[in-house]
């Protein structure tokens, strides 16, 4: 897979703690792929975030409910380590190229272009550490909204789908056509959530409505920093969990 454009930024690692997320964020459990399967470990936990990261989710939550506060955050994923990195690359070259009916094994052209269209949406497991996966630093955050239940909102489309229907303005044309219908509620639901998100400091993945993240290289990158704050960090490097 190719590097991202945020590859080359430099990391300077400011030492920062993974740390639990917050009890006042909601978490979307089971977590889909601890359910999986996917190698966290006996104890690991999926739930984690940068300390700062974690703070910022909060001032965005705080910013969600001055507008909305019948709404909250409700997280998805957080940190992941390369392990189930690499395990979800997998699943989901496997998922799709079952869908598409293409032999996942194959080296063949069709194999070939599932594998770039998952790799529009899935880092690859790079272990170097110059360019560590966005979720592996515990910088990133996946996430949508929630009633005051704690049920998720329509957002037009599934976290972790392949294709355009994940880009963040995917419904922005049927709204315009048509204010009152499904598209434009989806995409205000996604503006929301953009909105919150960036009162936080986060900034948005271009292809994935559901993906932000705050002082790692794809961060630097949308924000113009000329530096990352974050890079990969093992379990055993954070704080006591």
């Amino acid at each position: 897979m190719p590097l991202r454009p945020w590859s080359p930024i430099p990391i300077h690692d400011c030492g920062e703690p993974l740390q639990p997320i917050a009890g006042a964020l909601w978490r979307l459990e089971p977590h889909p792929y601890l359910a999986l399967g996917a190698p966290y470990g006996s104890d690991g936990n999926p739930f984690l975030l940068r300390s700062g990261v974690v703070d910022r989710l909060l001032l965005a939550q705080q910013a969600l409910q001055l507008d909305h506060p019948e709404l909250r955050l409700a997280i998805f994923d957080g940190w992941r380590p390369l392990a189930v990195q690499r395990f979800m690359v997998r699943h989901a070259l496997v998922g799709e190229c079952r869908r598409l009916g293409v032999d996942p094994d194959a080296d063949s052209p069709e194999r070939a272009l599932v594998a770039t269209e998952v790799g529009r949406f899935w880092a690859p497991p790079s272990g170097d550490p110059a360019t560590p996966p966005p979720h592996s630093t515990g910088a990133a955050v996946d996430l949508t909204l929630a009633d005051g239940s704690g049920a998720p909102l329509p957002m037009g489309g599934d976290i972790d789908a392949i294709g355009p229907i994940s880009e963040p303005a995917f419904h922005a044309a049927a709204a315009r056509l048509d204010p009152g219908g499904e598209a434009a509620r989806w995409h205000r639901h996604r503006h929301w959530l953009a909105e919150a998100m960036a009162a936080g400091g986060f900034v948005q993945h271009p292809n994935e409505w559901w993906h932000f993240s705050w002082g790692d290289q794809l961060w630097a990158w949308r924000s113009g920093a000329s530096q990352a704050r974050y890079g990969r960090v093992d379990k055993e490097e954070g704080a006591e969990l």
